[in-house]
């Protein structure tokens, strides 16, 4: 693998993030050990903690503080760590809970659904529910059963607060999930329709269902995503957002070490369009954390797509924020998310912006037999719109 393809990646990092980094990484040896040892003279342990728990690794951070040759690390690290991984716990075994209960809602409804993170990958990729976080539940379900899942959750206690506007069903096929919340129960469930946001090329709910997998996690049959569309959708998923949770790059660090040759991960994702948003994080992986890779995951990382788009992501970890609601980095986000559409996605994209938005309906309400005009009406609503914002802020 060649060393300049991120040219200063993990030293352009504030050391509490390299730190992080290093104890994220699978091998350790006197080297790394070294290493650490000599970040921790300098640095500044609450913005540690920060990082850590921004990045949802507050588990693998404390896995690997509890062995006694990390004395360097101060006590009260490791206790505050320790308390948010046994409050990760408590959380990832409710929602194992959970998980199970709504599975068996939906199946008594003849409802089928695949479980795209949560518990189930959890206990996949780590053996350990508690080693991973999760803040919700994930399900993906049939487009077409969307009316009956809305109402298996809304009877069982759940409430939503999604637009479910859709003009011109401008919702169903740009977005690809909507949010419930149970008061009660404290749990968030994020119900998808599709594994990412259209229009782009991705993996049927059919094809998706057909080579499904078994989670051991359950009594009850717990269905979730094969090996090759869970690297795939973390792939894309972590690529949509910036790799901003470096959680999801110690998932594709598993994936990428599971991987085996043969050829058929490649055609799957050129099939997918997804080579470039692939390689992206594979090369992020070998160069952040040490992921070794077979023949075939290096000709991906190698590609000069990739190097193009993971040379964009250090400067989106620099800070431990968010980069959606209008923090700093959401300018060169959004710069860097249309970067890693192919060709055909961003003329998709230009084109879409042409067509009606949800918001559009709630700016200026139609009867739905003229709809049509909102088309015509597009480039005046958005101005209006940015306008309105405008003055509100």
């Amino acid at each position: 693998m060649r060393n300049n393809l991120i040219p200063g990646a993990m030293e352009s990092l504030p050391k509490e993030l390299q730190l992080l980094l290093s104890l994220t990484t699978r091998e350790q040896d006197d080297r790394s050990l070294s290493y650490q040892r000599s970040l921790a003279a300098e640095i500044n342990w609450d913005a540690f903690i920060r990082f850590v728990r921004h990045h949802r690794l507050s588990a693998l951070a404390y896995k690997r503080l509890q062995s006694g040759a990390y004395s360097f690390v101060p006590p009260e690290v490791v206790r505050t760590l320790g308390r948010d991984y046994a409050a990760n716990t408590y959380r990832m075994l409710h929602l194992s809970g959970e998980m199970d209960r709504i599975c068996r809602l939906l199946e008594a409804r003849g409802i089928r659904s695949l479980q795209l993170k949560g518990p189930a990958l959890a206990a996949d990729l780590y053996g350990d529910v508690s080693l991973r976080s999760s803040r919700d539940l994930d399900i993906l379900v049939p487009a077409g059963d969307l009316n009956r899942v809305n109402a298996v959750l809304l009877e069982h206690g759940y409430v939503t607060e999604d637009i479910h506007l859709n003009a011109i069903n401008g919702r169903r096929w740009r977005q690809h999930h909507s949010a419930y919340y149970h008061t009660g129960r404290q749990v968030c469930i994020e119900i998808h329709w599709r594994l990412g946001p259209g229009p782009s090329r991705e993996p049927s709910f059919e094809e998706l269902w057909e080579r499904r997998r078994v989670s051991a996690l359950s009594q009850r049959p717990v269905y979730y995503l094969s090996e090759e569309d869970l690297f795939y959708y973390l792939a894309v998923h972590g690529a949509r957002h910036g790799w901003f949770r470096l959680r999801w790059l110690a998932d594709l660090d598993i994936l990428a070490r599971r991987a085996a040759e043969g050829g058929r991960l490649r055609t799957f994702l050129r099939k997918n369009q997804a080579l470039g948003v692939a390689g992206q994080g594979l090369l992020l992986a070998s160069k952040l954390l040490k992921t070794p890779l077979t023949a075939e995951l290096q000709a991906l990382a190698r590609s000069r797509t990739a190097a193009s788009l993971a040379a964009r992501v250090p400067p989106l970890l620099r800070a431990p924020t968010d980069l959606h609601g209008g923090s700093a980095n959401e300018r060169a986000y959004k710069r860097y998310l249309f970067a890693t559409k192919t060709k055909r996605q961003k003329l998709w994209h230009l084109l879409d912006l042409l067509y009606p938005y949800p918001e559009d309906a709630v700016l200026l309400p139609l009867p739905k037999y003229i709809q049509f005009i909102y088309i015509l009406l597009r480039p005046i609503l958005w101005v209006w719109r940015k306008a309105r914002k405008a003055a509100l802020s």
